[in-house]
């Protein structure tokens, strides 16, 4: 008979990192939720989403946008005093809103998130013009045109470059990018 894992015991299933300590070690001491540098934009902080995870508040959990406003920094990581890999806790979030198709649908992040995938995987890196077109059409028409007025500036002056850079050898890059297992393999 299969055993029903705790909303905690999939998320930390989905993590990828071999480092780190498990969920249900948080000391819930805040330390995450003051050292990211994009709490404001969350509507829950880290700490409150690992607290949901762990008291198996999935429905909950999933409705915030924690996850997609983590800005990847890894201070939560770093600082973290149980040794929680908490980068790690939020792109398994992700992962599994996407897997279960469980993300609120006014987010522009998972759209973001595929994008940004594909572009790396064909290019080696990320290129900003080709990402523009999977959330500049959710900004409303003042933010479309802000955003494109900045991202005009932003090329005449160097800072983006016109056509996509590539890195030396993106066939090795490619054949490692295989090599990384997908969703279905995982589960």
């Amino acid at each position: 008979m299969a055993e029903n894992l705790s909303f905690a015991q999939e998320i930390t299933n989905l993590m990828y990192s071999p480092h780190g300590s498990s969920l249900n070690t948080c000391l819930q001491c805040g330390t995450c939720s003051g050292s990211c540098p994009a709490v404001e934009f969350m509507d829950q902080t880290p700490r409150r989403l690992i607290g949901m995870i762990n008291a198996d508040l999935k429905e909950d959990a999933l409705a915030t946008n924690t996850a997609w406003a983590c800005a990847s920094c890894y201070h939560c990581t770093v600082r973290c005093p149980a040794k929680i890999d908490i980068a790690g806790v939020m792109y398994a979030v992700k992962r599994y809103a996407m897997q279960h198709k469980t993300y609120s649908e006014d987010l522009v992040n998972p759209t973001f998130y595929r994008a940004f995938k594909k572009t790396v995987d064909v290019n080696g890196r990320s290129y900003e013009p080709l990402l523009a077109p999977s959330y500049i059409f959710n900004l409303g028409v003042k933010g479309f045109f802000l955003e494109v007025q900045g991202a005009t500036k932003l090329m005449l002056k160097g800072r983006i470059p016109v056509l996509p850079s590539r890195i030396k050898d993106q066939k090795k890059f490619q054949r490692m990018i295989k090599t990384i297992p997908t969703k279905e393999e995982l589960l």
